[in-house]
């Protein structure tokens, strides 16, 4: 909704007191504009602090899930739940560069952390979880193209991290195919220029999904 300036300025003129009481009301029915505005006026610690404590986070809550591994579905509700708390991060810091890190982290720790139930799972079990682990991937790649170059290189060893250990769950490859995820690309930093166009268009086409 758009505000004419007469509405803005009519705002303006509000008595201080009655201006704090309806920013209040209005935020309550808005959490995350609330949680943005704690994170600018309240909040002590620094994005790169809180940006650790998510990545120990997720390393703790894979290692603790790791144990209990039911089924390569459950393993894909948890990983959405890790990326819930990413992108609740992002949207109230703004953490551009954070985005893309904390993934790589989850899907490092939990490739890691489960390749050896993913590799006894049956292929047509895993490949929701596959399909879903292949779009984060696209997601990383053009996120990470699109911060400044001085910064992209952070991401070598990630990406060849991730690429390590998609390698070493077969089913996993197969699907990283079928989607037309080139594994190369993870590798000596080789993300293409028109990544993004690449993943809208085997989006177009129904992949992805």
């Amino acid at each position: 909704m758009k505000f004419d300036q007469e509405f803005k300025d009519a705002i303006s003129r509000l008595p201080g007191k009655e201006k704090d009481k309806l920013i209040l009301r209005l935020l309550k029915k808005d959490i995350s504009l609330a949680n943005q505005l704690y994170f600018q006026l309240v909040e002590s610690r620094s994005v790169e602090e809180l940006r650790t404590e998510i990545e120990l986070a997720i390393s703790k809550e894979i290692t603790n899930r790791s144990g209990y591994f039911y089924s390569p579905g459950v393993l894909m509700m948890y990983l959405r739940d890790i990326s819930g708390t990413i992108n609740e991060h992002v949207s109230n810091t703004k953490d551009k560069y954070g985005d893309p890190y904390l993934n790589c982290i989850m899907l490092i720790k939990a490739l890691n952390k489960n390749k050896e139930h993913l590799n006894n799972s049956k292929l047509r079990e895993s490949e929701k979880l596959y399909t879903y682990i292949v779009a984060r991937i696209f997601k990383i790649l053009t996120q990470v193209k699109a911060l400044h170059e001085d910064l992209q290189f952070d991401f070598n060893t990630l990406l060849e991290e991730i690429s390590q250990e998609i390698e070493q769950i077969p089913g996993l490859i197969k699907m990283t195919i079928y989607h037309g995820l080139n594994l190369n690309w993870l590798l000596d930093f080789g993300i293409p220029d028109d990544i993004a166009a690449i993943q809208k268009d085997l989006r177009q086409r129904g992949y992805l999904k």
